[in-house]
């Protein structure tokens, strides 16, 4: 054995000689300098990841961050206040060797448990934060984490502070049993107080995000975000690989296959997060506690706009003909909202024409709406359900510093993009979408604003197996009780039961050239008639136009629009809807919901 050792080390003292005399002995590397990447394998310079937000200068891998330096990242420096932080656990099932696992744990990472929780600031705005700490058992939930988060919500509740929780674990806490899983309900019943309170609370998924805690507290976000390529589901790959013996596809589970499958609301990069939660405060009414870094403008909030539509300045490049249009647009505005509606419109059209003026591809989108008349939008997706439905988007935003939830059907502004957002025609999740943003806009008292464009709901298969029918009838009868103003502008195609989904509140206003109908023109020909060619026909018997419907008391207001209105156009029909949609909004605003809901009932009973 000696003589065997004694090889060894004579053996390596050579190479060792050869190598500094053929200069190939590579240097010592300090230890800590480097690290390997555990996505792509690559050796990295340790400062070089802390000072990129622990992102891999390589591949772009994200790796796991310590609760403290999470902490740090995310608040205004020293704003940080620590609660419950000695707050342990026991050993509820006897589990041998569990406690002085904890203890190597403790040891180990200098935390007493595996989640952080206490009240900070961000650029200035109070809020209750929570963040996982992976190194700890995986950061399962134990009774410790399950009591630590449930307090802070539960003080959160009671000084009426929003509540952001980082998820990071591997699910409940095995040694400690059903005691574990009772945390997953007990956590959930204390942001359902926190709700109730109308207030705000904001998960960010990381990598990984799994089990119990997927099931609980993760998932109950009124907005969900996550990190690019964070692991997040209920059963691991490993589990649901063993258990149905197939290969799973690449991407599952991942932040994005959530996001496409509507249940994130948005992926958001590391860098930016700080400035997205930033944003969310703010819109949900954040209270600033000190100076500090903000959004531009976030503390100029305008007054409401009482500028008459004849107020509006015209751009410099506007040629005269347009000056004239839009002069003409301001002057008879006024009096195309009015109860007597001016029936002859500048410019004649006959009804067919006007459907094939509203569908013209040209015509501004609605997500053109959202960009011309509001700031600050943060668009949220999913259904929480099933999809995300990209013919309907919606989100939140700020209207002269209110906020605002704005939702609209898009038809997109080419081929290419038609044919993703399916033409403007939702998905039963584009409705369950539309709905659940709706009633967020309730629990948080913000005005709903939806822009109409659509040929109708899709029918198809999938439509009809997702519950296509109920989808819209839900949204009927939910609009019904919606102790919010909502307001519905058809900028294009109002199509059938498509359409009526998001008009069924307190006033629909159309644009000059829009229609609005039971059914298309041709469907509605082929169906009675049993000859689709007679559209043309048939588009003047539906009365379909907006005159049309403004005279028979079916909508509030017609708002004109510019001869072959465009996106270069937009703001003239812009700058009338920002006078009128403030209107609407003062005299809303100022109604109790038992009038408000009276009001809308009545203007439908009137039908």
């Amino acid at each position: 054995m000696k003589l065997e050792n004694m090889f060894k080390k004579t053996k390596s003292l050579y190479r060792e000689q050869s190598a500094k005399h053929t200069g190939t002995l590579k240097p010592e590397v300090p230890q800590g300098l480097l690290r390997k990447c555990n996505k792509c394998g690559a050796a990295i310079v340790t400062e070089d990841v802390k000072n990129g937000n622990y992102i891999c200068p390589k591949c772009g891998g994200y790796f796991r961050i310590h609760a403290y330096t999470r902490i740090r990242m995310i608040t205004d420096e020293g704003s940080f206040e620590e609660w419950d932080k000695d707050l342990v656990g026991g050993n509820p099932m006897e589990y041998r060797g569990y406690e002085e696992k904890l203890n190597s744990v403790r040891e180990k990472t200098g935390l007493q448990e595996a989640v952080v929780t206490g009240k900070g600031r961000i650029n200035g705005r109070e809020a209750v934060i929570g963040v996982c700490d992976g190194r700890f058992f995986m950061a399962s939930m134990g009774w410790a984490v399950g009591e630590k988060v449930t307090r802070a919500v539960e003080r959160a509740t009671r000084e009426q502070l929003p509540v952001i929780l980082f998820a990071c674990s591997g699910g409940a806490r095995m040694q400690e049993g059903i005691t574990s899983l009772m945390q997953m309900s007990k956590t959930s019943a204390a942001l359902k107080k926190h709700s109730d309170a109308g207030l705000l609370y904001i998960s960010v998924l990381t990598e990984p995000t799994t089990g119990g805690v997927t099931a609980s507290f993760a998932m109950l976000g009124d907005v969900i975000l996550a990190e690019p390529g964070a692991l997040i589901g209920f059963a691991g790959p490993r589990v649901i690989e063993q258990t149905i013996r197939q290969k799973l596809p690449k991407g599952f589970q991942r932040a994005e296959f959530l996001l496409e499958h509507g249940f994130v609301d948005e992926i958001v990069e590391r860098e930016n997060l700080k400035r997205t939660l930033t944003k969310l405060l703010k819109l949900h009414g954040g209270k600033r506690k000190t100076e500090g870094t903000d959004l531009p403008g976030s503390d100029k909030v305008q007054e409401i706009n009482n500028r008459s539509a004849a107020e509006v300045k015209l751009s410099d490049n506007v040629g005269t003909a347009d000056r004239e249009k839009h002069i003409f647009s301001q002057e008879t505005s006024d009096s195309f909202c009015e109860k007597e509606f001016c029936q002859n419109s500048r410019t004649e059209h006959t009804a067919w024409e006007r459907v094939q003026i509203s569908r013209k591809l040209e015509r501004p989108s609605g997500s053109s709406y959202i960009k011309s008349l509001f700031t600050d939008f943060m668009e949220l997706h999913g259904d929480r359900k099933y999809g995300d439905d990209p013919a309907v988007i919606g989100g939140i935003a700020a209207f002269h510093g209110m906020p605002v939830t704005a939702i609209v059907q898009e038809k997109g502004c080419d081929t290419k993009e038609n044919i993703h957002r399916n033409f403007g025609m939702p998905m039963p999740e584009g409705y369950r979408k539309a709905l659940r943003l709706m009633k967020q806009a309730e629990k948080f008292r913000r005005p709903v604003i939806c822009f109409v464009d659509t040929p109708g709901a899709f029918c198809g298969i999938e439509a009809e197996e997702r519950g296509q029918g109920a989808a819209i009838a839900d949204n009927l009868m939910e609009l019904a009780g919606l102790t919010v103003p909502v307001l519905t502008i058809i900028t294009g195609e109002g199509g059938s039961g498509g359409a009526l989904a998001l008009a069924a509140g307190d006033q629909v206003w159309m644009l000059e050239n829009a229609v609005y109908s039971i059914l298309s023109p041709e469907g509605f020909s082929s169906i009675l008639w049993k000859d689709s060619t007679k559209a043309k026909e048939a588009a003047e018997v539906m009365k379909l136009t907006a005159a049309d419907l403004y005279s028979q008391g079916i909508i509030e207001k017609v708002i004109c629009e510019p001869e072959g209105y465009s996106e270069q156009t937009l703001y003239q029909v812009t700058d009338i809807l920002d006078k009128e949609i403030t209107d609407f909004l003062e005299e809303y605003r100022n109604y109790s919901e038992e009038v408000l809901l009276e009001k809308r009932y009545e203007r439908f009973r009137k039908f």
